[in-house]
């Protein structure tokens, strides 16, 4: 088992290692380089999450914290039995802060993604259901005041993201609500370019102050997770 050492930022070696994993796509390379993977990938991302470990459960202690593939950390195999994209592997991994859930995928969910030339982080949905939605806008109408006030630290480096409808679905729509309101699934995400900010242990610290930033919209969310045990026809 790898020890884990304290967060002191990522290496270009890593950043590599996922640039050349894209033409290099065999299990033979991998196997190959997997002690660069260990070493470079995986050890910095499991010091990462243990860093941000007691920041995200002070606010939300129910979120899983263990430093572990399937339970923060993503997988670099990829499942490629109902996807076009044959590719054995990613180029890029990431991180996530999420509650218990078989269906994680509807729920609100703080994320961390590294690429070879980008990385960005954020809160929201990696695809919220269209139930999820009609509660998450039912709020929204209810708490119209309560919701601005929980959108309010979603400013740059943040921006929202996400499929919307074609059309409206209602008319004469606040324009600061109708982004939301609109939306197929969101996130709130912040993307950076600047690489160099990766290899520094300072990279914990942003992470947590722009993480506390979308603790509100955080909140928010988990009314609509409540709102989840009960019909909608009876919102």
């Amino acid at each position: 088992m790898l020890q884990i050492s304290s967060f002191q930022g990522f290496t270009p070696t890593g950043l590599n290692f996922l640039r050349e994993i894209v033409s290099e796509n065999s299990k033979e390379w991998f196997e190959s380089h997997r002690e660069i993977y260990n070493q470079h990938l995986l050890l910095p991302f499991r010091a990462l999450v243990e860093n941000l470990a007691p920041a995200m459960l002070s606010m939300d202690d129910q979120f899983e914290t263990r430093p572990a593939i399937g339970k923060t950390l993503s997988r670099m195999y990829r499942d490629t039995r109902f996807s076009h994209d044959k590719s054995l592997y990613r180029n890029r991994m990431w991180l996530t802060f999420k509650r218990h859930s078989k269906e994680w995928t509807d729920a609100p969910v703080f994320f961390f993604e590294i690429a070879p030339d980008y990385f960005h982080y954020g809160l929201g949905y990696y695809a919220a259901s269209k139930a999820t939605m009609d509660r998450f806008r039912h709020l929204m109408r209810r708490q119209p005041a309560e919701f601005a006030k929980a959108a309010a630290g979603c400013v740059a480096p943040y921006e929202l993201v996400g499929d919307r409808y074609k059309r409206p679905l209602i008319k004469e729509q606040d324009p600061a609500l109708a982004k939301w309101y609109n939306r197929k699934t969101f996130a709130v995400m912040a993307t950076d370019t600047e690489m160099e900010s990766l290899f520094s242990p300072r990279l914990a610290t942003r992470l947590q102050q722009d993480f506390r930033r979308l603790k509100p919209l955080y909140d928010f969310l988990l009314q609509v997770e409540i709102l989840k045990q009960i019909p909608l026809e009876d919102l």
